[in-house]
């Protein structure tokens, strides 16, 4: 297959992966101080929180990159298409079906973020 990049490269996957772990161990964070099962006097994670930001906002970032290259190049091979330009069918499809894969998993990763956020406006402080 041509060189069709999006959500099913290794990297897409892998930011994705790393997004979907920096928000289990948040959700576990807000769990901890919740219940006040913390450890030490400190909040956990505390001395993190500025280094994980950044690298959160970076695979945030590169994920949301990579979805948009991907759809860009969908949108390329349908407009190809559909002018006769490429007349193998299921390069269209496939490059379809990743960007919509892709989108999905983004839209998930919206819902989680959102969650996440709810569970924090709710929390006292």
């Amino acid at each position: 297959m041509s060189g069709i990049s999006g959500i099913g490269a290794a990297s897409g996957v892998h930011d994705i992966m790393a997004l979907r772990q920096q928000i289990i161990d948040r959700n576990q964070l807000l769990q901890q101080v919740r219940t006040g099962d913390t450890a030490s006097g400190s909040a956990p994670g505390a001395a993190t929180t500025e280094a994980s930001g950044s690298s959160f906002t970076g695979a945030l970032k590169s994920a949301l990159d990579t979805v948009n290259q991907t759809q860009t190049h969908a949108e390329a091979v349908t407009g190809a298409y559909e002018t006769g330009q490429v007349t193998d069918i299921a390069q269209v499809m496939l490059a379809r079906q990743q960007s919509s894969v892709a989108f999905e998993a983004t839209l998930q990763v919206r819902n989680k973020l959102l969650s996440a956020y709810q569970d924090i406006m709710k929390l006292g402080v």
